[in-house]
């Protein structure tokens, strides 16, 4: 029986699920997927320019296994680059480190850490009518559906 992945630590979701090419319809291209931590290490690796034992630190994951998951990524996205394929960010064995809220007054945005609670109003306008920013929930499960909160995988 194969070893259980270790859950990694991902920061947010990505602002879109797909990329492709212009002017091809979806239908007609093949499509690689993503997984969220695959999208993580190559945001802490290559756009924020981290070394490898402190992103690995970030994810909560063994410095190996960081390398494995941006060599994977980075596979991934050169193929679909040079070949000319879809792109799906989806999926993947993770849990979120932070939770983003918004203001429906001010339009303020705000993130929070998993665990700590959550604020009874906004910090900047103190207006009651605040609500967790959509695109965050669910995030966590291996297919990308439901939520999956670490530890043992369902």
């Amino acid at each position: 029986m194969p070893r259980p992945l270790i859950c990694r630590r991902v920061a947010g979701c990505p602002p879109a699920e797909y990329f492709k090419p212009a002017g091809i319809p979806l239908s007609g291209l093949e499509e690689v997927r993503l997984t969220r931590d695959e999208l993580e290490a190559l945001r802490l690796a290559d756009l924020e320019g981290l070394y490898q034992a402190d992103a690995a630190e970030k994810m909560g994951i063994s410095r190996q296994t960081f390398g494995n998951i941006v060599e994977a990524a980075r596979h991934k996205v050169a193929n679909v680059l040079v070949n000319g394929r879809a792109l799906r960010i989806q999926g993947g064995v993770f849990q979120m480190t932070n939770r983003t809220f918004t203001c429906t007054s001010c339009k303020h945005q705000w993130k929070l850490p998993f665990g700590t609670g959550r604020h009874q109003s906004c910090p900047q306008c103190g207006n009651v009518d605040i609500y967790r920013v959509p695109a965050e929930r669910g995030c966590g499960r291996r297919a990308g559906r439901g939520g999956f909160r670490g530890g043992v995988r369902p």
